[in-house]
């Protein structure tokens, strides 16, 4: 088991990386730390994509010297996959963190037990 393990580096570090992630997503109440945890979780699945898509000896879709076997190539959606994995995850990103500052400006905090105690509070007095 522990050979695999080591010939699978790169997949176990994906998962340790997702579940550190989904950790902080499911634990942490203050919302910095769970935008902090979601980066995480999309870095282990990222990794993990890519680290599936690479065949060792194989080279990159290009079809060089006339060699069109795709035997001799590796697969490139995987690589797709990760770069708009990326792009949605810049983007999710950064509206958490417009949505962050935007309820720290209003509650003055960033835990969720907090907030919602005082939005509570705030609809009852309406």
């Amino acid at each position: 088991m522990v050979a695999n393990l080591l010939a699978n580096y790169e997949e176990a570090f994906a998962i340790v990386l997702f579940g550190i992630g989904f950790t902080m997503l499911l634990f942490q109440r203050n919302l910095f730390k769970k935008l902090i945890g979601l980066n995480i979780m999309d870095t282990g699945t990222f990794l993990f994509l890519a680290s599936m898509g690479y065949i060792r000896g194989r080279k990159a879709p290009i079809v060089v010297d006339g060699v069109t076997d795709p035997k001799a190539y590796i697969n490139p959606v995987p690589a797709g996959l990760v770069l708009t994995g990326i792009v949605v995850s810049v983007s999710v990103t950064a509206i958490m963190l417009a949505l962050t500052v935007r309820l720290y400006r209003r509650y003055h905090t960033l835990q969720l037990d907090e907030i919602y105690e005082m939005s509570k509070h705030l609809t009852e007095d309406r």
